[in-house]
């Protein structure tokens, strides 16, 4: 049967088990939220098939109540690739949101009642959906705001048509087809001194990426539908535990292969930990090469916790046990052992073999070759050398290639863990493409899934040191300037960072990269219009989170969604760091112990948001100890026990 005509009959099927009533439809989604008011009692129908590689990817969906709580949760495991979802609209839950978090590997379709006013808010950069031809919706500009159009071509929808609906005025915009990932299409819409909705009509089909700049990016399949979602106040209760889950995992940066060009912002970013690339090409011409900037970095910085991926130069990261290869790693060794012995260097023989090699055999015979080396060279262990696997591109789920579900880190590391268990130190892992706020819990999984692989000793604690070496946003140079030069990215990186040491399992996290460069805008640091190296919000944040980053991690419970916190101590000290990722105000009461409220010395509380860093009022007089926190936050509560 062709696959339209499958297509329609499933429609049909599904068609037949709604109310009549249901007849409003959403295609097509791959990343986006839908904010639904309902009138009355409502049925939220979800559907979902696969777009590419779905079979290697787990999902999940979300569904939040008006004040952020979460109503229900849709974990979709990868073999689901085809599927269905049926949660109820109540009215009484004011403006419901459901989230599907990109970069999304399935097609969703949504369905709901025609009288639930539902409003679509596409990520900004990447595309949102795969539409049909033809497809119009409309958008509301308040008077007197400057809005601004915008889209991006992705291989599908290529132009977009406005046009005001009071007087017809229309505009167009043609997406270009030849532009770097971080740059995008805009048009300006005239000034109003009234409020004005528009149509937008998609020209083309498939991929479709399209926002708004300076108003509302929230659009509707009818103008009558276009409204304000009301951000109700968030409730969240944490409960403290005196109980010690682990260490705090290494803060970190993916340093430069040459001296850092501003040492003075990566001085203020303070990281505890580091990743290097070791190019081979480099290294057998050059052997001391390395030795202009890992001794500073050991030294001035004091990063004595790092892990080394073998490259070589142009990102050519498929490597064979040949002359080249192994004077590359005598080389790297030789300078490990001139750092004098101290501190944990872990070294991954090749950048994401998952990706990148052929398939598994040919990663493990390299790779059996290559431990072998480190085995046999005298000293190695004694400086601090660690051998990490496989340095994967994404762990439990697989890496964005074709034939992702042969691919998967988790179970090449499983393979490589079971032929060299021994020799094997460490496992090493990079995650990707989790773009969305309210999704980054994924991270606790992947660490407690790499836990799990392998295994824990008599004290709870992992029996291979887990790393994960590199993480972002997104891959490549495929990001977006809405998420890497706002505060967005403080956000994302703080929630991350927090979610991945909630167990006390994780011993290295680095943010990549340290520092812009030609093609990856993805740093801490980047350059302002006149030259200058500057942090950008996630690198503020970075260094307001090593500020108070603490040494073990307090075991908390956390019943809120939009709110994720870690409890620390250092000695007697003891610090509640956390991030509201949603734009709404949450009021928050701690309870539990170690919890000490002296009149001479008070608990702090800190905040590092959109305004300038501040401080915040807590009332501690009796438990549960009660503060507030403005949206889009990040804040600290410290004190100190006797």
């Amino acid at each position: 049967m062709n696959d339209w005509r499958i297509l329609v009959f499933s429609g049909l099927l599904l068609g037949a088990q709604l109310p009549a009533a249901q007849a409003q439809e959403w295609t097509g989604i791959r990343d986006g939220a839908l904010y639904l008011r309902a009138p009355r009692d409502d049925a939220l129908q979800i559907d979902w098939q696969p777009a590419w590689q779905a079979e290697a990817n787990a999902e999940h969906l979300y569904l939040q109540a008006g004040d952020g709580r979460l109503l229900a949760r849709r974990d979709i495991a990868a073999a689901e690739t085809r599927g269905s979802q049926r949660w109820a609209l109540s009215p009484g839950a004011g403006d419901q949101r459901l989230e599907i978090p990109g970069y999304s590997f399935r097609l969703y379709r949504v369905r709901h009642a025609d009288d639930t006013a539902a409003l679509f808010e596409p990520v900004k950069q990447h595309f949102c959906a795969e539409l049909p031809a033809g497809t119009q919706l409309y958008f509301r500009v308040r008077a007197g705001e400057r809005a601004v159009l915008a889209g991006k071509y992705h291989g599908g929808v290529d132009g977009l048509y406005a046009q005001r609906l009071s007087d017809g005025h229309d505009l167009y915009l043609p997406l270009s087809r030849d532009s770097h990932y971080t740059r995008s299409d805009r048009i300006e819409l005239p000034v109003s001194d009234r409020d004005q909705v528009w149509s937008l009509r998609l020209r083309g089909r498939g991929k479709a990426a399209f926002w708004l700049d300076g108003s509302a990016n929230l659009f509707a399949q009818r103008p009558e539908h276009l409204f304000s979602p009301e951000l109700t106040p968030g409730q969240v209760g944490l409960r403290l535990h005196d109980e010690v889950a682990g260490p705090t995992p290494r803060l970190g940066v993916g340093l430069p292969y040459t001296p850092p060009e501003a040492p003075e912002l990566l001085a203020r970013l303070a990281p505890r930990a580091a990743n290097h690339y070791s190019f081979v090409d480099v290294t057998v011409r050059r052997p001391h090469h390395e030795q202009a900037f890992r001794p500073l970095y050991f030294t001035r910085y004091g990063i004595d916790a790092d892990s080394t991926l073998l490259s070589q130069t142009g990102r050519r990261s498929v490597l064979k046990a040949d002359d080249t290869s192994r004077a590359g790693l005598a080389a790297w060794i030789d300078g490990i052992r001139e750092l004098g012995g101290a501190g944990l260097h872990y070294i991954s023989f090749a950048d994401e073999p998952n990706l990148s090699y052929p398939d598994y055999a040919s990663f493990a015979r390299y790779f059996a070759a290559m431990a072998r080396q480190v085995r046999e060279t005298a000293g190695a262990r004694e400086a601090g050398i660690r051998v990490a696997v496989p340095a994967s591109s994404r762990l439990v789920n697989g890496p964005t290639t074709d034939g992702a579900r042969s691919r998967r880190g988790l179970d090449w590391a499983r393979r490589l863990l079971e032929e060299h268990g021994e020799g094997i130190d460490a496992l090493a892992w990079h995650e990707w493409m989790v773009r969305d706020l309210r999704a980054t819990r994924v991270y606790r999984d992947s660490v407690r899934q790499a836990a799990q692989l392998v295994g824990l000793d008599e004290r709870g604690r992992p029996r291979k040191a887990l790393l994960l070496e590199q993480t972002n946003l997104s891959s490549g140079n495929n990001v977006s300037p809405y998420e890497q030069e706002t505060r967005f990215a403080a956000l994302w990186w703080a929630s991350v960072a927090i979610n991945a040491a909630q167990d006390g399992l994780l011993e290295q996290l680095n943010w990549f990269l340290a520092t812009d460069d030609d093609e990856h805008f993805k740093g801490m640091i980047g350059r302002a219009g006149d030259g200058r190296y500057v942090l950008k919000p996630v690198g503020e944040a970075m260094a307001f989170m090593q500020r108070h980053w603490q040494e073990e991690v307090l075991r908390l419970d956390n019943d809120a969604f939009e709110v994720d916190a870690l409890a620390m101590r250092s000695d007697s000290r003891i610090v509640l760091f956390g991030v509201n990722k949603a734009p709404r105000r949450q009021e928050v009461r701690l309870s539990g112990e170690p919890l000490a409220c002296h009149a001479q010395d008070p608990p702090r509380l800190q905040l590092f948001g959109a305004a300038e860093p501040g401080t915040g009022a807590v009332d501690c007089t009796q438990q549960p100890w009660r503060f507030s926190l403005p949206g889009e936050t990040l804040f600290v509560l410290e004190w100190e026990t006797p």
